[in-house]
């Protein structure tokens, strides 16, 4: 697309990662945080957390302004950095991921309408199921229209998100009381949470789910009207939706005490809200959290759609992957992606326990394209590769990418063994795309090390079929 209209401006880049990043998890985030942690333990969570992710955010502006060639962000460094098969997994990770988190999405949507309307219950009802699958391609066919217009679209309902936890923030600014907040800072009187060292790691693996969506300007690179505006939108992104959550999750913290909050229906930031004004309040979340959920299911059915087609354009995804409609959207990346949320949706009628668990799931497959993207900009850093003249800014970003590879290292171990091999067990049939695409190209499937990583990702597909078989495992 070389015409200049078609682009997407630095006002839409911001609204894709802030699009992206504020779903339903934020409006959830006083209970899940007091159900893991105390008052000290989120003040130290959020500050390792802000740090680790920053140099994320960092990593992501520096690739893109160092790196102009790679378009599709996420997938792109890991297989210039390498090889096809990473870059591939990134890939297809990250596209599992996405859709995962939109089945997600509409059951805490039809959820939420349960709230006015009973006969959605929990969001898993037959009526709920049938509600969520006009919607999905009601999105899917206004998606196929064009880009740049979804995108537009995307930027009035990020800023109609936005209202409702200003205000949150706001009315609870005045309703605060330091005594509430100070209580118990250390969760002395909750003995199950834990040590601090605990809570603190159960705390972050919270703040991980609420991130999701840092990258959502990068993988539109190649959309964008400045090559430069992707680093600065991820940042701008990353530090508004940060102000958000923190201010939502301390505040809560000196309205109602932390076993309060613990103990509250989801979404907690309607109960909160109640119960400093009243019943508006909670009306005036439900609200937000439905005009919240409607524009991140649209952010991610587009970033879903542009990972597969940016990995098809370069042969790591099969051809036909990458036939565009009229309007230059990637139909048929589209029709795939849609298909696989709709068989899950039917899936989440017949098994309620799956639904929070695929979602964790969904998480602990984004991190490791997270992990790529840090080591390769450390390995650029490292290298010295494009900073032949800035050995300043060399040091600064070998510093930077260092703290991003270790947070995203740290997240994989927070995650724990369980989600990674389960993660396998969705990682391992990819492979047979991948072979698809090398063949198209005519060249081998693997090289020599890949054949390597790829028995090892059999391996622990097999350990977690039969985990999953024998009870050990559990979804």
């Amino acid at each position: 697309m070389s015409d200049s209209s078609g682009k997407l401006k630095l006002g839409a880049l911001v609204a894709l990662v802030v699009g992206s990043m504020i779903g339903g998890g934020i409006f959830s985030l006083p209970q899940n945080m007091a159900a893991s942690a105390g008052v000290g333990a989120v003040l130290i969570g959020w500050g390792i957390t802000a740090v680790g992710m920053l140099t994320l955010a960092f990593v992501f502006q520096t690739l893109a302004n160092r790196k102009p060639d790679l378009d599709g962000g996420v997938y792109a460094y890991a297989k210039a950095g390498f090889g096809d098969y990473m870059g591939f997994s990134s890939a297809w990770g990250y596209w599992i991921s996405a859709w995962l988190g939109n089945v997600g999405y509409f059951v805490l949507l039809f959820s939420t309408l349960g709230y006015f309307f009973p006969i959605f219950g929990e969001g898993n009802t037959p009526a709920a199921i049938i509600g969520a699958s006009i919607l999905l391609w009601a999105v899917h066919f206004l998606v196929l229209r064009g880009i740049k217009e979804a995108a537009f679209i995307n930027l009035v309902t990020t800023v109609a998100k936005v209202v409702p936890l200003a205000l949150f923030a706001l009315i609870c600014l005045f309703a605060f009381r330091l005594d509430i907040f100070t209580a118990d800072i250390w969760a002395v009187g909750t003995p199950e949470l834990g040590s601090v060292m605990n809570q603190v790691r159960n705390m972050m693996l919270v703040t991980v789910w609420v991130f999701i969506g840092i990258e959502g300007a990068s993988i539109f690179s190649s959309r964008a009207e400045k090559r430069s505006d992707v680093g600065k939108a991820t940042v701008i992104g990353f530090i508004t939706v940060l102000l958000f959550l923190v201010l939502v999750n301390v505040l809560s913290l000196g309205i109602m005490t932390q076993p309060e909050l613990a103990k509250l229906q989801n979404p907690s930031m309607a109960a909160v809200l109640e119960h400093v004004v009243g019943h508006w309040g909670a009306v005036l979340i439900s609200v937000g959290l439905i005009i919240s959920l409607l524009g991140a299911l649209l952010s991610w059915v587009l970033l879903c759609a542009e990972i597969m087609f940016a990995a098809a354009k370069d042969h790591t995804m099969p051809e036909f992957l990458r036939r565009e409609n009229a309007n230059q959207v990637p139909a048929n990346a589209l029709w795939l992606t849609n298909a696989m949320v709709q068989i899950f949706l039917v899936i989440t009628l017949f098994s309620n326990s799956t639904y929070l668990s695929l979602i964790y799931l969904a998480t602990s497959m984004i991190l490791v394209p997270y992990l790529w993207s840090a080591a390769y900009a450390f390995l650029l850093a490292l290298r010295s590769e494009t900073y032949e003249q800035a050995l300043a800014e060399r040091k600064k970003d070998l510093i930077i990418g260092g703290i991003a590879l270790l947070y995203a290292i740290w997240l994989l171990y927070a995650g724990g063994v369980k989600y990674l091999l389960l993660s396998a067990l969705l990682y391992a049939p990819g492979a047979i795309l991948f072979a698809k695409a090398k063949r198209e190209v005519g060249q081998p499937v693997f090289t020599n090390v890949e054949k390597l990583i790829f028995a090892a990702v059999v391996i622990g597909a097999l350990v977690a079929a039969f985990g999953l078989y024998d009870g050990f495992l559990t979804l």
